[in-house]
């Protein structure tokens, strides 16, 4: 038989198990990142408070694609305390700097690709509450990123005939994509329009030469497009540079002679040998797109066979991809000398010169007085035209075929 008190007993006791169930279930149970924003104050009556700092890692938490460029830390509504960012398995600290507000935090140098990296970070509210946040991630990989490499360069001075131009190392399927997110604007207000040579290659440049004394600025936003499926740009830089004085030179296989204009004046003529009747130099604007003060050619590199190895050519300026050059020439006939009289060589443009590239001759002053992007016309000779993907030359198409080249 239960007696009254028994019963009130065994009640209070299920009442008692209840109540520790429940207490134990809310710590197993509950959110232990928003737990840990909080004042640290408990009794009856008080009610604990999350911080309204948050944070904000762009690298999600297992991402595999995470930007080289991009990756970082903010946080509203707070300050960030202290950030750490580690490559993963190793624990090597990646450099990075608070803001001087407090609100963001970015790695000093470029990430590396296919990279694990982890960061942890804790910030706090205006009443001084913690907040924390981590993410482990993966910085895209080779395999699925692209690269444009461009030139030219950042902060070089260049002819009036120079396009910028990007070879990426992926073929590009959304050439929209990728084009939309590279911009090239002048200072000369100049429309520049971009044209694609295959699925690999993009160039840039105006109607008509560049303006002399222009500048010319570049901005490539490429981190994070995607330019073919599963492949994604890791680029985003601006980069500048001037246009020098226009000097474009005009070599006549007629006469033999090139005519150099500086600034729309005639400022040198000068005595050359073209290509022989063999061996025709291409018709058509080249830019100067490479200049070695001395340079090993060797016919077996493009396509002649045996016929010559020249471990010293002085003054050589590159004209096209496949091999055309205007360079100095110090092994010809002293007797008869072919400058302003035949074609003898295989195809690129010659100039008296001397071996070592030290005497003051009319291939050292040209190459003096050059630039990376001048530009070089062939006129009368027996040849075609230099294709306009054979090197910088895309000024041999007319403005109406260029721009249909434009994916934007």
């Amino acid at each position: 038989m239960t007696t009254p008190d028994i019963a009130a007993r065994r009640v209070l006791g299920a009442i008692a198990a209840l109540v520790v169930g429940t207490l134990t279930l809310s710590a197993c149970g509950g959110n232990a990142s928003a737990d840990a924003n909080t004042d640290g104050k408990g009794g009856s009556g008080t009610t604990a408070k999350t911080s309204t700092a948050k944070i904000t890692i762009s690298a999600k938490d297992g991402a595999t694609n995470a930007s080289i460029n991009s990756t970082g830390v903010k946080v509203s509504d707070g300050k960030l305390t202290d950030v750490k960012m580690t490559v993963s398995g190793s624990g090597e600290a990646v450099d990075g700097a608070i803001a001087a507000d407090g609100g963001s935090w970015k790695p000093k140098e470029q990430l590396e690709r296919g990279t694990k990296y982890q960061i942890s970070a804790t910030a706090k509210d205006d009443s001084g509450k913690t907040a924390a946040a981590n993410s482990i991630f993966t910085t895209v990989t080779s395999s699925n990123s692209f690269i444009g490499t461009y030139t030219p360069d950042n902060g070089t001075t260049v002819g009036v005939g120079m396009p910028v131009s990007f070879n990426f190392d992926k073929v590009i399927s959304d050439k929209k994509a990728v084009q939309s997110h590279i911009t090239v604007t002048s200072s000369s207000g100049q429309q520049v329009v971009g044209h694609w040579f295959g699925t690999q290659r993009l160039d840039f440049r105006p109607q008509e030469y560049w303006k002399a004394g222009s500048k010319v600025t570049m901005k490539i936003d490429l981190d994070g497009v995607q330019g073919a499926n599963g492949v994604y740009g890791v680029q985003k830089k601006t980069v500048t540079f001037t246009i020098g004085r226009s000097q474009v030179s005009t070599v006549d296989v007629d006469t033999q002679t090139m005519t150099v204009v500086r600034d729309g004046q005639t400022y040198k003529s000068l005595p050359i040998s073209s290509g022989s009747p063999e061996h025709t130099t291409y018709n058509g604007q080249m830019v100067i797109s490479e200049k070695f003060t001395q340079t090993r050619m060797n016919s077996q590199t493009v396509g002649l066979g045996g016929e010559y190895d020249i471990p010293d050519v002085p003054h050589a300026m590159r004209l096209t991809t496949s091999g055309t050059f205007i360079h100095g020439n110090y092994w010809y006939n002293k007797s008869n000398p072919p400058f302003g009289q035949t074609g003898t060589s295989h195809g690129c443009v010659g100039l008296a010169d001397v071996q070592g590239a030290q005497g003051a001759t009319n291939a050292k002053w040209f190459y003096d007085n050059s630039l990376i992007g001048d530009v070089v016309i062939v006129k009368n000779s027996p040849d075609k035209t230099v294709a306009p993907d054979n090197g910088l030359n895309g000024w041999n198409l007319g403005w109406s075929e260029w721009t249909a080249g434009s994916a934007a």
